[in-house]
């Protein structure tokens, strides 16, 4: 160790002589180099920098020294960056005994720490680097480990601006007005400053004050400087990006230096102004926002960048000349109202996320994302002002969305912002608090332009106009209550009052503090005044009179049945009254609650629905003692609740406001324990009727099996290793979202509807709850899931099922005989049995509903078995059947188990529907086929024959058993329930039986029920799509085109076309073709094969890009059009509306994927079907065909437009944040995505697509994720995204691997530094 000291001190020598002789500073600097490296010492050296420093500070500061460090630094003997970290450790405290000093070292700053080439990758970089670390103890005040070189240089600029910042503002007396009233660097010296034996006078002492007040003009200028310089901006943007918990304080000096400096008053180069700009996020240098500036070029191609969504494109045309930004957003309320389909997830959740993701994917503002959310459910009512008759949901469902779920939905948005961290508000100016509130506000106020969507259904007009009336008298000054409003008529009104959907509207935002009554005073909201109060009518009976304490009458249960609670406060007393009042006013508000509170109670619906959940699952008391289960003291109330809740709209409401899963849980214990009882167990209801147990079973068994898809086989059309949503909706997988939403399960509860949801699931068992807690439900269910699956087996003869099967056999059949001989025998391949055709009602099963369900598929299958052998009728058969349904209704579950298993099999004789032993559709048949072909004429499918020349209909015997067991029941409202049960699974048994069984079902049916005539005949025409994949593809062909179609969005694409106006023969006077859209959109569900979708759309899609480009863009300018450094130029106005409809293409794509097979068929693209696509040799045929004239451009479209599909196929299965549970599947899916880029780019896989449709793909794609989802980048792993922008620094897109390496958090930080160090 002596060698380096002597050599050292041979150093200090040489330059000591060299002081004293004032020498060269160059010769200075080349004897020390060269003597450096005699000795091997390796250029630069961080030791010679300490020698050179600790010489200069304080003994030797003479001008001389400066001047042989300057020459050091210049002949890169010393490393620039730790020369500033030590000089700025002694000279900044000592700065205003020593002004001479500090200006020098802001000069060698100005001179140096700019010039970041080679300073990461230099020579001894890692020694000089960990000096730096440890000179200014970085590691430790930022919590980062010293590893990295590329991390220190960021925090060593980012320090060093903060030094000269905290110097600043202590020099002009504002570091105390700071938070923290501190610096955390060492700005002021540690001991008392001792100037030896200097003698200042007056003038010299002048001339320090002078030097001292330039020195901070100096150090703000250059403040200004480091956040104007294109590199060191970028390495700050990297500091503020990746330690956020220090950025605040950072910005909170910045803005305080800038609105109080009087320093700045002098400087030549920077202002006031200046500074705070550079301060805000309208610097885009200093933020260095990707959306902003790396989107740029992707943004021109897709039309991002265009004025889309502008107050004055309003909706002249219903809302189409936006379509392209929200089309999934009205693709995604329709699908909503599919009454076959329940969702275990809330629509509020669901919307909520998809407008998130809209508004990043699409850049707009908030104002326009509420219009357009608001927009989309305005046309979803418009949509079905009337719905045909049937087994579906109805206006009330729509009206739920409008004026309940997106309510919550713009609530859930405004209390995200409301919960954004103090600190982030601090250091983001645009996220000011309160700013979507307002433009929740500006949105509502804007949609009185729109007056062909604000004309309410007449079912709500009197609503609308009350709305109006209750405006019109608080403007003009008169306050009167709601109790007032129910009873006051409009014609009692001195001034016509006119409401419309905006009022409703605005009602509804009012009783959720979303708006206040200052919206009443709205230019246009308001169509007059009055100056006198209209005669008050007479109080009715109803809720006001109830919350005064009124006692229930019939008079007042009817009134308020039908009108709906105007607040919670009547809501909650209503429960308590069902919770604590006698056993008839339990009855009463359970029927109250199930009325007009549910369905159209809009302000309070979801507390009406977790009301009944909650009553439906009482809590066991605390002093019961009894041995049998607590639920059967209360059979009364529980059977109102759940006839009450039957009807689809209302299971609707439950879907919607996401209490399915709970409302499962709440049911299943209700079936486990009154299916366990005999039927002779009965309750008197008030009107003087008994209900059985059988009776509560069976309609609590029904209201059960809506909330999945019992039916259908449990292995459903499974998607990679993640099965679709369809197939999830298992009792199973319902308990298990239910228990998610406990206290219990740890999962964060963020936003206020989980947390209601959460409240709802904790009050009824604060425990988690699985299948296996209901041992009889389970049975059944495992012998469901078996009868579905295999042939029916297993019965032994002599065994309780068997003589079970027996007493229902004898049931079924009791009156019928073959002339003196009755029935004596029914055999099957499964049973024997046998039974005497006695009229006994006697011989009716005693047995609980869960035995009678055991034996029923036996049962079935004996009876069908003896029909195809001839021993049975047909006729007999359906009474048979009819007679088991209406002894116990849950049976027909069973039936359609059995009968689906069987049609499956294929292996019954077919029934012929001649008129004698089965019915006949043929009074109906060639008027269905019209009709059919009616509803298709808008998609170009075909269908065969069903009349014409044709033999005699036929269907498969268990269909045909079926049929006719339905269309014995009576359309009222007491078969209601369950022919909502038997009618989907019977529509499901057709779809699946060959072609044209569904027709032949619907002609039998129409025969019935003539009034579900319209609705019949769609649910037959759906049926095409099930049997063919070319009448699927066509469809999908039908939806692209009505989408794309015309010469402008604006004009005859978009929404409009692609929906229309749902189905409803009321607009034309009878049957008229259905939109693309809405057939596919009801049809998709049972599509078994669902793998071929992506594929297929994929391929709409790369047509619809080519025939934009053909059509869009005309030749000449396509020959022109050139990339430029600001995007693409030459004909802008018919590139920008090209690519509008090419992103629309994308976004229709995008949306019929997700919806059709959700996380499945998401995560199956991103594994398999892009990959394979890309690695294909897939060619631009269109550039073939044109001889290369089009074919580079259309190979680009068609990447930018997979680009933009596959991102937004990610954002609506993922979301593009952290807060819903399937973002948890997306670290895995994503990685695999981006390391197949990454191999590409690396060369390791060969590609066959067209090498520009590749790179705009990886470029969009990048660019999309970087600017719109921002927290994908941080699920990827270093080594890839490192990969991925060599790949990008290589097409020259340096701004963009920048981007990405900068969203890539610290463990590409220091890459991302190095990169930028690197920039020209």
């Amino acid at each position: 160790m002596a060698a380096p000291l002597t050599m050292w001190d041979g150093v200090l020598e040489i330059t000591q002589m060299a002081q004293a002789k004032v020498g060269d500073p160059l010769l200075w600097a080349l004897q020390i180099s060269s003597n450096l490296s005699c000795s091997g010492i390796s250029l630069p050296s961080p030791e010679l920098a300490n020698v050179l420093v600790s010489y200069i500070c304080w003994d030797n500061n003479v001008p001389i020294m400066w001047k042989f460090l300057e020459k050091a630094l210049v002949l890169k003997i010393v490393p620039p960056f730790l020369i500033l970290a030590l000089l700025s450790e002694r000279v900044i405290p000592c700065r205003r005994s020593k002004p001479v000093a500090y200006r020098l070292y802001m000069e060698l700053l100005r001179r140096h720490s700019f010039e970041l080439k080679g300073q990461i990758n230099g020579p001894n970089h890692e020694k000089v680097m960990k000096s730096i670390d440890g000179v200014l103890h970085l590691s430790e005040i930022f919590g980062l480990e010293a590893s990295d070189p590329g991390i220190i240089v960021v925090e060593f600029l980012y320090a060093t601006v903060w030094q000269l910042l905290d110097a600043s503002l202590d020099d002009e007396g504002l570091l105390e007005l700071t938070s923290d009233k501190k610096s955390m660097w060492p700005i002021k010296p540690q001991d008392m400053e001792i100037d030896g034996h200097e003698i200042f006078d007056e003038i010299r002492m002048a001339h320090n004050e002078k030097l001292h007040n330039l020195n901070t003009v100096m150090a703000v200028e250059l403040i200004g400087r480091f956040l104007q310089d294109k590199k060191t901006s970028k390495i700050l943007y990297l500091a503020r990006h990746n330690l956020p918990t220090h950025w605040p304080r950072f910005i909170e000096r910045l803005q305080l230096l800038g609105a109080n400096s009087s320093a700045l008053k002098s400087s030549k180069v920077l202002t006031s102004e200046d500074l705070l700009r550079l301060a805000s996020d309208k610097c885009t240098v200093l933020t260095y926002e990707p959306k902003q500036n790396l989107l740029q070029n992707f943004h021109a191609v897709t039309g991002l960048m265009s004025p889309l969504v502008t107050s004055s494109a309003v909706l002249s045309d219903g809302g189409s000349s936006i379509s392209s930004l929200w089309l999934p957003l009205d693709l995604a309320l329709e699908d909503a109202m599919d009454g076959y389909q329940v969702n275990a997830t809330s629509s509020i959740e669901i919307v909520t996320g998809l407008v998130k993701s809209l508004q990043a994917m699409n850049g707009t503002t908030w104002h326009d994302t509420f219009v357009g959310l608001w927009i989309a459910a305005l046309r979803l009512v418009q949509r079905e002002r009337d719905p045909i008759e049937g087994p579906v949901p109805r206006l009330d469902t729509r009206l739920c969305m409008l004026l309940s779920i997106i309510p919550l939905v713009v609530a859930e948005l405004i209390e995200e912002e409301k919960s954004v961290d103090i600190n982030e508000l601090k250091n983001d100016s645009s996220k000011v608090p309160g700013s979507r509130r307002n433009d929740v506000v500006s949105s509502i106020k804007l949609l009185g332009d729109y007056h062909s969507l604000l004309s309410p259904p007449h079912s709500v007009l009197s609503l609308a106009n009350q709305a109006a009336a209750k405006a019109m008298l608080l403007v003009s000054g008169i306050s009167v209550g709601s109790a007032y409003l129910d009873c006051l008529s409009m014609n009692e009104m001195p001034v016509k009052c006119s409401g419309n959907m905006r009022h409703l509207i605005v009602e509804a935002c009012i009783a959720r503090n979303l708006l206040d009554t200052s919206a009443y005073f709205w230019p246009g909201y308001v169509n007059g005044h009055i100056n006198h109060i209209p005669n008050a009518p007479p109080q009715m009976p109803g809720w006001s009179a109830f919350l005064k304490g009124a006692p229930l009458t019939p008079i007042m249960i009817n009134a308020m049945v039908s009108t709906p609670a105007s607040s919670l406060a009547e809501l909650e007393k209503v429960f308590e009254l069902a919770v604590k009042g006698s056993d008839d006013e339990k009855v009463s508000a359970a029927t109250i609650l199930c009325g007009a509170s549910l369905l159209r109670g809009w302000n309070i619906q979801e507390h009406t629905a977790q009301f009944i959940t909650r009553l439906l699952s009482p809590p066991m008391p605390a002093d019961y003692s009894g041995d049998e289960s607590h639920l059967i003291s209360i059979a009364l109330i529980l059977n109102v609740l759940i006839v009450g809740i039957a009807p689809v709209d209302c299971v609707q409401v439950f879907s919607l406001h996401g209490l399915i899963p709970q409302l499962a849980c709440s049911l299943m214990p209700i079936c486990e324990v009154f299916g366990s009882c005999v039927p002779d167990v009965s309750w008197k209801l008030p009107t003087g009727d008994e209900i059985s147990a059988h009776a509560v079973f069976s309609n609590a068994f029904a209201v059960l099996l809506k909330l999945w898809r019992f039916n259908h086989p449990p292995l459903e059309h499974g998607v990679g290793d993640v099965p679709t949503v369809g197939s999830q909706l298992t009792p199973e997988y319902l308990l298990l979202v239910r228990n998610s939403y406990l206290p219990s399960s740890g999962i964060v509860l963020n936003d206020q509807t989980k947390r209601r949801l959460s409240e709802v699931a904790a009050s009824s068992s604060p425990h988690p709850v699985f299948l296996d807690s209901f041992p009889k439900l389970k049975c059944w269910y495992r012998q469901h899931q078996k009868c579905i699956a295999s042939a029916l087996s297993g019965l032994v003869e002599g065994t309780p099922v068997h003589q079970t099967v027996n007493l229902l056999l004898t049931m079924m059949f009791r009156k019928m005989n073959r002339g003196s001989q009755s029935v004596t025998t029914i055999n099957s391949g499964s049973s024997s049995s046998s039974g005497p055709g006695n009229d006994d009602s006697s011989l009716r099963p005693n047995l609980p509903s869960w035995e009678i369900l055991e034996a029923v598929p036996f049962a079935v299958d004996a009876a069908l078995t003896a029909c195809a052998h001839g021993r049975l009728y047909p006729r007999e058969l359906a009474t048979g059947l009819k007679n088991l349904a209406d002894f116990l209704p849950a049976c027909l579950a069973t039936i359609v188990s059995y009968f689906s298993a069987e049609v499956s099999r294929g292996v019954w004789k077919p029934a012929f529907m001649n008129g004698t032993d089965w019915p006949s559709p043929a009074a109906n048949l060639s008027n269905v086929e019209d009709k059919i072909k009616k509803i298709l004429a808008a998609t170009g499918v075909d269908i065969p024959s069903l009349a014409a020349g044709s033999p005699a209909a036929t269907l498969p015997l268990p269909l045909a058993a079926f049929a006719s067991l339905t269309i014995t029941y009576k359309i009222d409202k007491t078969s209601e329930r369950f022919l909502n049960l038997a009618g989907p699974a019977l529509e499901s048994l057709a779809a699946g039986c060959p072609w044209p069984c569904m027709p032949i079902v619907a002609s039998l049916w129409t025969q019935k029920a003539k009034r579900w005539f319209d609705f019949l005949v769609f649910s037959a025409s759906r049926t095409v799509f099930l049997h063919s994949n070319d009448a699927v593809f066509q469809l999908l062909k039908s939806c692209f085109a009505a989408t794309l179609s015309g010469a402008s969005i604006s004009s005859n694409g978009g929404v409009g076309a692609l929906l229309g106006h749902g189905f409803g023969s009321h607009f034309c006077g009878g049957i008229s073709p259905v939109a693309p859209g809405i057939l596919y959109l009801r049809v998709y569900h049972s599509i078994r094969d669902i793998e071929f979708i992506t594929e297929e759309i994929i391929s709409l899609m790369m047509h619809s890009v080519t025939q934009v480009a053909c059509t869009g863009l005309p030749k000449e300018r396509l020959g022109k059009l050139k990339r430029t450094r600001n995007g693409l130029q030459c004909g802008q106005v018919s590139l920008a509306a090209a690519m509008t409809r090419v992103k629309l293409a994308a976004s229709l794509g995008a949306s019929l994927v997700c919806l059709s097979g959700g996380l499945g068929l998401v995560q199956l693209l991103f594994k398999e079907t892009l990959p394979s696509w890309f690695i294909s040799s897939y060619r631009s045929e269109q550039g073939e065909e044109d001889g290369g004239s089009l074919g580079g451009m259309v190979a680009m479209l068609r990447g930018y437009a997979l680009a933009y599909f596959a991102v937004l196929c990610g954002a609506f299965a993922w979301g593009i944040g952290n807060s819903c549970l399937a973002s948890k599947r997306r670290p895995k899916v994503l990685r695999a995505h981006m390391e197949f880029l990454a191999s590409a780019l690396d060369g390791k896989i060969s590609l066959g697509c067209d090498s520009a449709t590749w790179k705009s793909y990886v470029s969009g794609f990048v660019s999309l994720m970087v600017g719109c989802t921002p927290q994908w980048v941080l699920d990827l792993e270093p080594d890839v995204l490192i990969r991925l922008s060599k790949g990008l620094r290589q097409w020259n897109e340096e701004e963009l691997a920048l981007a990405l390496l900068g969203s890539g958090g610290v463990n590409t930080m220091g890459t991302a530094a190095e990169l930028i160090s690197e920039m020209q």
